[in-house]
């Protein structure tokens, strides 16, 4: 890769504001035309002068409309396997969830979410090794998830703003069903009980979610709490990392209004 002085620059970006063509430039200071036209972006981005560019309306900055149930889900998903990046001042960041390959179901429902949610965003999904990322860019994704921030999310404080408790409120099976499809499952457990002298195998369903986040793992089981939903922490080698549902009758309202993933 040739670097150029920021002299050259400079007098490039001049002569371009002066109304001079990429092709004229380029040549007389011996320098690619490629590199012309990308310092000639570079510095129309800075200047806000890029046309067609302009970004979409906000919910939170513009009072844009919101879809509130496909918010909620889509909240569930972030703080379970989504994360926010951008990967320089120039580029625009992109929210981005994590979806296995073996549930084609759960990335259609996190792609039509993030189609609700941001209806003039691009949206897309990008395919790893037994995973896709499915990704939505937007220059106002702190505006709608500011729980993001640098590290882990379950190295810092995972806290709801005021406007996302009153949503999750409003719209608790939505946030729950999220939670479980990014970081929960339903499986089938068995035991065995004697009955008459007799050791008889029982199968009966649970739902898991695991999440090593404290706040995040709260969120959850003060939503479940809301519900009706009875649960217990499960945990392993003295991490209360797993919550589980097990009473018939809450698994019953599990299946009703969030389903296995599929």
């Amino acid at each position: 890769m040739e670097f150029h002085a920021p002299q050259i620059r400079q007098q490039a970006l001049a002569m371009l504001r002066d109304g001079a063509r990429n092709a004229d430039v380029a040549r007389r200071l011996r320098v690619p035309a490629g590199t012309v036209g990308y310092w000639k972006h570079l510095d129309r981005a800075e200047r806000g002068e890029c046309p067609g560019r302009h970004d979409p309306p906000c919910p939170r900055c513009d009072d844009r409309a919101l879809d509130h149930a496909a918010y909620a889900y889509l909240l569930g998903l972030y703080l379970g396997d989504g994360h926010i990046i951008q990967y320089s001042r120039h580029r625009v960041p992109s929210l981005m969830i994590t979806c296995a390959q073996s549930w084609p179901g759960l990335m259609d429902a996190c792609e039509a979410a993030m189609r609700r949610v941001f209806p003039d965003n691009a949206v897309c999904r990008v395919r790893r090794t037994g995973c896709s990322n499915v990704k939505v860019y937007s220059r106002h994704l702190w505006c709608l998830f500011p729980q993001h921030g640098p590290g882990r999310k379950h190295d810092r404080a995972i806290v709801l703003e005021p406007w996302q408790q009153e949503l999750v409120d409003a719209w608790r099976w939505e946030f729950v069903r999220g939670l479980v499809h990014s970081d929960g499952c339903r499986n089938m457990n068995w035991t065995t009980r004697e009955v008459g002298g007799e050791v008889r195998r029982y199968e009966y369903a649970r739902y898991f979610f695991t999440n090593v986040s404290d706040d995040i793992r709260r969120l959850y089981t003060d939503t479940l709490d809301a519900l009706g939903v009875e649960w217990r922490v499960c945990g392993r080698g003295g991490r209360p990392y797993s919550v589980s549902v097990a009473r018939r009758a809450s698994v019953a309202l599990m299946d009703a209004h969030v389903g296995p993933k599929h």
